[in-house]
């Protein structure tokens, strides 16, 4: 490991050093450090994001220098984020944390060809699932009803479904959910562990946690064999950069060649400089700001959620979803507003935010807004609330809200559905047919119907609704308004 401190950034530092160099570039990337013949690209960023986009197998950067000894800035850089968040290993990934489902999956199909996970997992897990054959059981979720949206699993739940399918070759959870809801993440390690399964928590939403006493655990605090974290959500790192951890767990030993190997089949061989460096730099900021800087972006979230609560007319519906017996403990950086409960639908209340008082939020649904604080940074809680306040009413008992579905009853594997033959129909025509497709209402990105899945009606109706409504976007459809779908031909 690094004896480096971590107030430095190595790679990030190398990076700037090689951009201050004169060089006559005589490789990629096709700009070649020239604004002015690139006049576009350094008028995005300016035309210092030019030169610090420098190419892989770089002397000084991720090659060592000739003549030093010693890990490169890059591994400096890999070993530093290891450390600080609690990981035996750490991978730096540049197509988010769905590049460390895909990795997790391919990895973990070494061990066995099937695996017990939360069925609301991101899409991006099914979709790894897919391409590594992973037969998948499912852990059910509580659906939370009025606000439309899963939370976690209980230990109990976990420990049922694992009995039911013994043999396979992980338990696979998500935690924090989309709403900061967190799974009591050691009850279900030592329950996967009992089983003698690693545990994987897809923790997107929580890179943040642990770093300071105001936020709950992280889930290699808690005892997570692997963690896939998009540090870009809210630990501040650029878009499209996450990482993936390898815990210090009794799996570590197993899990560790095969994660190398699927991260080396997976990732590009032209990593992007910028989203590696701003993975440096973001752990370096939680690691030398966090105490100052996290309490105050936590005051600011609680500041907007009472002001809000307190105006009386928007429910902040915290103390709601802690009663559901799937979730631990929430991410204070979150802000969950019930808008139906003041007389507007959330996707209306995205648009009036938006588009009157310049506020962009996180995501809508039918009922709530998220918006979010992200580490060390604070917003205007007050501006927030009083935009809350100022917000149209809509005549709801005219726009009923739209329900969460249960899922359809499942006919085929996952795998089988996906590569069976297929046709398209129009989705009137789809009831009781079994989809050969991953669906899913978008955000949160947790699939409506998988391959192998019945179509309801139920389901279609809430994604043909999801996907008209204001803001709405269905990943997976054939066509923007789910006029149609691909369906197992019979």
């Amino acid at each position: 490991m690094t004896t480096l401190s971590h107030d430095r950034a190595p790679y990030a530092e190398a990076v700037a050093l090689n951009a201050n160099i004169d060089w006559h570039r005589l490789s990629v990337p096709g700009h070649q450090n020239q604004p002015a013949r690139h006049p576009g690209l350094a008028s995005l960023a300016g035309p210092r994001v030019l030169a610090v986009d420098v190419p892989p197998l770089t002397e000084g950067i991720d090659l060592k220098s000739a003549g030093t000894s010693g890990p490169t800035p890059l591994q400096q850089t890999l070993d530093l984020a290891a450390e600080a968040w609690g990981a035996r290993r750490t991978w730096f990934l540049t197509n988010g944390a769905s590049q460390g489902n895909h990795a997790t999956c391919m990895a973990l199909r070494r061990f066995a060809p099937h695996m017990v996970v939360q069925r609301s997992v991101h899409s991006s897990v099914i979709d790894g699932s897919i391409s590594a054959g992973m037969r998948l059981d499912f852990a059910f979720p509580s659906i939370d009803l009025v606000l439309g949206i899963a939370h976690g699993v209980t230990p109990d739940t976990l420990n049922t479904t694992l009995s039911e399918h013994p043999g396979g070759a992980a338990a696979y959870v998500v935690s924090p959910s989309y709403l900061g809801a967190i799974a009591d993440i050691r009850a279900l390690s030592e329950v996967a562990h009992r089983h003698g399964v690693p545990l994987v928590v897809d923790e997107a939403w929580g890179a943040h946690l642990g770093f300071h006493s105001s936020l709950p655990r992280s889930a290699l605090q808690c005892g997570a064999d692997v963690v896939i974290s998009s540090t870009h959500k809210l630990a501040g790192s650029f878009s499209q950069s996450a990482m993936l951890h390898l815990g210090h767990g009794p799996f570590a030993d197993q899990l560790e060649p095969e994660l190398e190997r699927t991260m080396l089949a997976i990732s590009s061989t032209s990593p992007s400089a910028l989203l590696l460096a701003s993975l440096d730099l973001a752990r370096r900021d939680l690691m030398i700001h966090s105490e100052q800087w996290m309490p105050r972006s936590v005051a600011s979230a609680d500041l907007a959620r009472s002001l809000i609560a307190t105006e009386g007319r928007f429910t902040i519906p915290n103390s709601r979803i802690k009663t559901f017996p799937d979730v631990y403990a929430l991410d204070p950086l979150k802000i969950v507003v019930d808008t139906r409960s003041g007389g507007i639908s959330g996707h209306g209340a995205r648009d009036a935010l938006e588009n009157v008082h310049r506020i962009h939020v996180e995501m809508s649904t039918d009922s709530m807004v998220v918006g979010l604080v992200g580490a060390l940074s604070s917003i205007d809680s007050e501006y927030v609330a009083q935009a809350f306040a100022a917000l149209p009413y809509e005549d709801l008992d005219a726009r009923p809200a739209i329900e969460l579905p249960d899922v359809g009853p499942r006919a085929m594997d996952i795998r089988e559905a996906y590569y069976s033959e297929t046709e398209v129909v129009p989705a009137s025509a789809a009831v009781g047919r079994v989809s050969a497709d991953s669906i899913a209402a978008y955000p949160p990105g947790v699939p409506n119907v998988l391959p192998g899945e019945v179509f309801t009606s139920e389901v279609l109706l809430f994604l043909k609704d999801t996907a008209t409504a204001p803001y709405g976007y269905v990943r997976g459809a054939l066509d923007p308004t789910v006029s149609s779908v691909r369906v197992v031909t019979h």
